[in-house]
C-alpha cells in the first residue's frame, strides 16, 4: 500500500542567501510527504561565474553526522567543458537527473523541486547546498558547503492520505503525424470586380494572413505540405447565378495570387466554392437577438430557392435586412484555406526534449510520452509533460487520462477531476476516477470504480482494492 502524509514540516524562508561562486536561493522550502523528503527553492544564477573549460555543479543535499543524501543536482557547463561531454557521449557530470545547462544557454532563475526517500536520521538534519567545480578529465577542482536550512523536525501530528498507484497510458505511435492548420481570410473586391487589388482596403492584412499560414510550416524542415486547399463564397444578395461566378472566379483569383508567390506542385492544391454562404448567416441570426429572429430562420431553412429567400427576408423584415446587408453579409464573403502536412517523426530523446521546449505542438502524444518517461516518475518535469500533453490534445482521452494522473500525484483534485471528464471510458479512466473518489475520501464510489476496472481486466485494480481495504482499517 503506498501511503501520502502531507506535512507541514520546519520551513525557513530566506530573502536571499548568497553564494561564493554566485548562486544565491530564495523561498526555500523544506517538508517531509510520507516516504519522501521534498525541497522547493528559486535558485538565482544571473551572477554565477562559469569558466569556459569549468562546469559548475549545484546540490542541495541533507546532513546530519555522518550521514548525508544528496538531492538532484543543477549543472552549468563552461563551453569547451560542455563540447567535452558531448563528445564523449554524455550530458552531465551526475547523471540522468541533473538539469545541465549550457552557460550561454542558461536562465537567470530556476524553480527547483527534487525529492529523495525519507530516513529516519534525517529529523534534525541540516539543509545545505554544495557548489562543485570540475575542471578537465572529470577532475573535482573546488568545492564549497553553505547551510540553507538547520535542524529539520516532521510534525508530531500527521494528516494521512490515501494515494493508490497511477496508471499511466501509453499512446499509440502515429504511422503518420498529418496535421492542418487553417483560418479565413475577407478579401474586399470593387463590385462585380474578380481581380485582386492587394492596396484596397484591409486586403493587405488579409492575404498577409494566408501567407503567415503557409510560412509558418513551408519553412520548417521537419514539415512536407500534403495539400492547400482555398474555398471561397459570396453572399446572399444579388441573383444567385451571378454569386456562383464571383465565388467561383474570386476563388480562382485568390488561389493563382498564392501560387505566383509560392510555385507549389499543381496535384496538392484545389479549389472550392459556395455561391452563398447561407450556412453562416444562419449561425449569425440564430446566436444573435435581431428582432423576428424565428420568422428569418424558417425563411433561411425553408425550401425556397437561394434568390426567393432572399428577397423574402428584404421583403418581410425590412429594417433586419438593412441590417444584415450593412453589418453580416460582408463576413459572407470570404476564402476558408486550409494547409494540411506532415511532421517527421522523433525518436531521441534530446531532440525530443529540445523540440518540447521550442515546438511542442511538433511532437506526438506518443513522443511526449516518451519524453515523460525519461525523467523520474512523480518528478516536476515529469508532471509537465503531460500538461503540456493535455495543452496540445485537450480533447484526447489518453492525454485527459495522463494530465489527471499528474494532477492527482500532486494533489491537484480540482484540476484532476475536470481532466477525467475527457478521459473516456477506458478500464485505466475507471480506475483513476476510483482513485479521485479514494483520495477525496468517498470509499464506497471508490470500491465501485475499482471493481469495474478490474472487471475490465486491469490487473492493478485488484491490488487497488486490497490496499484501500488496508489503509481504511489502520484509520479505524
Amino acid at each position: 500500500m503506498k501511503r501520502f502524509i502531507f506535512t507541514l514540516a520546519t520551513l525557513l524562508v530566506f530573502g536571499s542567501s548568497a553564494l561564493a561562486d554566485g548562486v544565491k536561493t530564495q523561498n526555500v522550502r523544506l517538508v517531509r510527504s510520507g516516504d519522501f523528503m521534498v525541497v522547493d527553492m528559486d535558485m538565482d544564477l544571473t551572477e554565477l561565474k562559469v569558466k569556459s573549460n569549468r562546469a559548475v555543479i549545484v546540490t542541495p543535499a541533507l546532513v546530519n553526522g555522518d550521514n548525508s543524501f544528496d538531492f538532484s543536482s543543477v549543472g552549468v557547463y563552461g563551453r569547451k567543458r560542455y563540447y567535452y561531454y558531448v563528445r564523449d557521449g554524455r550530458s552531465t557530470i551526475t547523471g540522468s537527473s541533473e538539469r545541465s545547462f549550457r552557460k550561454a544557454k542558461r536562465p537567470d532563475t530556476i524553480e527547483y523541486h527534487s525529492l529523495i526517500p525519507y530516513q529516519k536520521w534525517m529529523e534534525g538534519s541540516n539543509l545545505v547546498i554544495n557548489n562543485s567545480v570540475y575542471g578537465c578529465c572529470n577532475t573535482k577542482v573546488g568545492e564549497e558547503s553553505s547551510p540553507l536550512l538547520s535542524d529539520f523536525r516532521t510534525p508530531t501530528t500527521e494528516k494521512v492520505y490515501y494515494t493508490p498507484t497511477f496508471v499511466y497510458m501509453k499512446p499509440h505511435a502515429e504511422v503518420e503525424k498529418i496535421r492542418e492548420i487553417k483560418g479565413s481570410a475577407y478579401i474586399d473586391y470593387p463590385v462585380n470586380e474578380i481581380k485582386i487589388y492587394t492596396e484596397y482596403r484591409n486586403n493587405t492584412a488579409e492575404l498577409n494572413k494566408i501567407l503567415a499560414t503557409i510560412d509558418s510550416v513551408r519553412n520548417d524542415k521537419d514539415i512536407i505540405i500534403r495539400s492547400l486547399k482555398i474555398k471561397g463564397f459570396a453572399s446572399p444578395e444579388g441573383s444567385y447565378q451571378h454569386n456562383t461566378y464571383l465565388a467561383r472566379e474570386r476563388t480562382k483569383t485568390l488561389m493563382d495570387y498564392v501560387q505566383n508567390l509560392y510555385h507549389f506542385d499543381s496535384a496538392i492544391v484545389s479549389t472550392e466554392y459556395e455561391p452563398e454562404d447561407w450556412w453562416g448567416l444562419r449561425t449569425y441570426v440564430e446566436n444573435s437577438n435581431i428582432a423576428n429572429k424565428e420568422s428569418i430562420l424558417d425563411i433561411i431553412d425553408s425550401g425556397r430557392d437561394p434568390d426567393r429567400k432572399n428577397w423574402k427576408i428584404r421583403d418581410a423584415h425590412p429594417e433586419q435586412y438593412a441590417h444584415l446587408l450593412k453589418h453580416v453579409y460582408p463576413a459572407l464573403r470570404h476564402a476558408d484555406y486550409r494547409v494540411e502536412y506532415t511532421i517527421r517523426q522523433y525518436s531521441d530523446i534530446e531532440e525530443i526534449k529540445h523540440i518540447l521546449a521550442t515546438a511542442p505542438q511538433k511532437l506526438s502524444l506518443n513522443e511526449l510520452y516518451l519524453v515523460a518517461n525519461s525523467y523520474e516518475s512523480g518528478s516536476k518535469e515529469f508532471d509537465d509533460v503531460f500538461e503540456v500533453a493535455v495543452r496540445m490534445y485537450p480533447n484526447d482521452k489518453i492525454a485527459n487520462l495522463n494530465a489527471a494522473n499528474s494532477a492527482m500525484h500532486k494533489r491537484d483534485l480540482e484540476s484532476a477531476k475536470e481532466y477525467l471528464k475527457r478521459a473516456g471510458d477506458s478500464a485505466e479512466a475507471v480506475y483513476a476516477r476510483g482513485a479521485y473518489a479514494a483520495m477525496i475520501e468517498d470509499y464506497d464510489t471508490a470500491r465501485k470504480l475499482f471493481k469495474q476496472a478490474e472487471s475490465k481486466g486491469l490487473a492493478q485494480a485488484t491490488a487497488a482494492l486490497a490496499e484501500l481495504e488496508v489503509f481504511i482499517n489502520k484509520q479505524k
